[in-house]
């Protein structure tokens, strides 16, 4: 919890309880359904909470946003987003019903009201649109665009134009870049500039609008 605290050190006592929540919660539910490895439970705060909070650093989302978190897993970036952001919505979705149902039980043990899920592939998703589709290691750049291209909303209310937040490596990201095709503005962000931690070094915040 400490480092969540070293780098967001404004939440609110209902964040604050609600992030240290997450650790306890993701152990018991790791030992029961494994959506996060093993060995890597250790590391829950930094490799996947404040992971997903590299987001929070490079986009100060508005109030009323809506937020589609593709292949979400275990919840991440979209549960550390729902708490950073109690006033915006959250859809996460994923095709293994069992990783959502910990979602679900993790969101009401803390008492997130801002988070649906859905079961299912995103490109099934029809007559809903959001401000932002943000991901996590789920698939290449490639895939992504097609995939979401018709669920960003035309409307913007946030700093930048909507489109899709994806979180990265920097390895072959440019090249990955090139293979979705042309017509697509991004802009590679290395998570190096917001937490100092060596697991960020080879990591980036990818942001794409089509």
């Amino acid at each position: 919890m400490d480092i969540i605290l070293k780098y967001f050190n404004k939440l609110s006592d209902t964040q604050k309880q609600q992030f240290a929540s997450l650790g306890p919660l993701y152990e018991e539910w790791n030992s029961k359904i494994n959506v996060i490895s093993r060995k890597d439970i250790e590391n829950l705060y930094q490799n996947h909470i404040l992971h997903s909070l590299a987001i929070a650093k490079f986009i100060n989302l508005k109030d009323g946003s809506k937020i589609l978190d593709l292949g979400t897993g275990g919840g991440f970036p979209g549960i550390p987003l729902a708490i950073f952001y109690p006033n915006i919505q959250f859809l996460l979705v994923d095709s293994i019903g069992k990783k959502l149902t910990v979602i679900n039980e993790v969101a009401t043990a803390i008492g997130l009201t801002n988070v649906k899920t859905h079961h299912g592939r995103v490109e099934e998703i029809k007559r809903q649109q959001f401000d932002f589709i943000v991901t996590r290691a789920v698939a290449t750049m490639d895939k992504l665009v097609p995939w979401t291209r018709n669920l960003i909303a035309t409307k913007h209310i946030n700093p930048l134009p909507n489109g899709l937040i994806a979180l990265k490596g920097m390895a072959n990201i440019k090249e990955e870049i090139k293979s979705a095709g042309r017509g697509i503005y991004t802009d590679i962000t290395p998570i190096s500039q917001y937490f100092s931690e060596e697991f960020f070094q080879e990591k980036c915040v990818v942001y794409a609008q089509y």
